[in-house]
């Protein structure tokens, strides 16, 4: 990569980090300070978790279309300021209410899909990838820290100091993106980053990737239903103060990276993604069970915690991975964006649901909640075809006519090792899949400019 493209994918990982960070930060707390509030009930609370994933799901989509017309940089921008000011709201607010409109307007601030649309822009084909899985890697490590972070940063400044300390961090990431990131001189669709809206038709008729938008609309759903009721099982039942909650997160989090790494190599390196993905369902399934019957001990939930996001961190891997071998290599950035608005939209689905069931028939009934979708899911998991092991590679090419296309297509595809070709000349780029244990590289390479 050249110096260019490290300082974009860097500064752009940034910005994401900061800002799923503060989305992420009151997870592990706002249950407990929301209880002081006036008028609050259980179904609020998890309205409130969970209202920035409706916002975000909604426009995230729209917003990185609009990108493409007016920049990518301006949209950021005014995500930022939004996200900024929900964040003032939600640090001002005197009842659960407004904390739910500024909730509401941090996830309307939904940058995802320009930012990545700006990464695309300022990175050449053959070292996206390494880009954009850095943001992604950015986007887990804000997870781990924020489950860590957010209890002892409560009891320095409480949820409203978190509120504030988020909207610093969003006026940060403004300055990051006007002085830091470089300018692209050229702005583009580029179809294994962005939503092309000529393709959600043919996205959303695929039954294979339907499932795994299934699939992280369930593991997000239960992730936030888990947060309304896990720190209220924490503090009531087991007696753990908030501000020692975080000795309960730490050994957990860092456990479950831990166990993560063997079983990724596993499903991956040794292609067994599918008895690894149907596993890790099973397992969440199980722990779902055992933490409707045991959430009284403080032992025995740390043993299910960790076990739960062990199995949400290997899927929260697989599942993009599985996203990339299976959708058309010029639908990935389609597929990728209904996959996005369909995880904000189950953070959404969990938040309320997990409210409304504590509410109406206590922790037990928000377990079992979680267990039942994720029935459904592992039937959707163990019927799914076997997936392809097969990645998603872009190739720049030349300009060339309809015809010179054609030819080209032809050549690529008589590679070993290269499964699909499509070739568009607008972009002038060649999307492939292909096996990267038996690509000829080099064959590949002599048509590349």
């Amino acid at each position: 990569m050249t110096p260019i493209e490290k300082r974009a994918s860097t500064a752009l990982s940034g910005i994401m980090a900061l800002r799923m960070l503060g989305l992420f930060m009151i997870l592990p707390v706002f249950s407990l300070y929301a209880q002081q509030l006036p008028d609050v009930t259980p179904t609020l609370i998890g309205l409130a978790i969970g209202i920035y994933g409706l916002t975000q799901g909604l426009l995230q989509i729209p917003f990185g279309l609009l990108s493409d017309r007016i920049g990518r940089k301006p949209v950021i921008i005014g995500g930022l300021l939004i996200f900024a000011l929900g964040s003032v709201v939600a640090a001002q607010a005197q009842d659960i209410w407004m904390i739910i409109v500024g909730r509401g307007l941090q996830g309307a601030g939904a940058i995802a899909a320009a930012l990545m649309a700006l990464t695309a822009d300022l990175t050449r084909e053959e070292h996206r990838m390494k880009a954009m899985a850095t943001i992604g890697m950015s986007i887990g490590m804000a997870f781990l820290l924020a489950m860590i972070a957010g209890p002892i940063i409560n009891q320095w400044i409480g949820v409203p100091g978190i509120f504030w300390l988020i909207a610093a961090g969003a006026i940060g990431g403004i300055g990051i993106v006007i002085w830091v990131v470089p300018t692209p001189l050229h702005t583009r669709v580029h179809r294994d980053a962005e939503t092309v809206p000529a393709q959600l038709g043919q996205v959303l008729k695929d039954a294979q990737l339907l499932r795994l938008d299934v699939g992280i609309l369930t593991l997000h759903a239960q992730l936030t239903a888990l947060f309304v009721v896990f720190p209220l099982a924490l503090h009531n039942n087991v007696g753990l103060a908030v501000a020692e909650h975080w000795k309960v997160y730490l050994p957990v989090m860092l456990l479950s990276i831990i166990s993560l790494i063997p079983l990724v190599i596993y499903a991956e390196k040794y292609r067994h993604i599918k008895l690894v993905f149907s596993a890790m369902i099973a397992l969440l399934t199980v722990t779902s069970l055992a933490f409707s019957g045991f959430h009284n001990d403080l032992w025995v939930m740390g043993l299910l915690l960790w076990l739960f996001f062990t199995a949400f961190n290997v899927l929260e891997s697989i599942l993009p991975s599985l996203v990339s071998k299976i959708a058309p290599p010029d639908n990935k950035g389609t597929a990728m964006g209904m996959y996005s608005t369909s995880q904000f939209l189950g953070a959404f689905i969990g938040g309320l649901c997990g409210g409304w069931l504590y509410h109406h028939s206590g922790f037990a009934a928000v377990f079992w909640f979680c267990a039942g979708i994720n029935l459904i899911w592992l039937l959707l998991a163990v019927t799914m075809r076997q997936p392809t092991y097969f990645t998603s590679y872009l190739l720049k090419i030349a300009p060339m006519n309809t015809q010179e296309a054609t030819v080209l297509h032809q050549q690529l595809i008589a590679i070993e090792g290269v499964a699909q070709a499509v070739v568009i000349c607008e972009d002038e780029v060649a999307y492939l899949k292909i096996d990267s244990k038996k690509l000829n590289f080099s064959a590949l390479d002599a048509y590349s400019v």
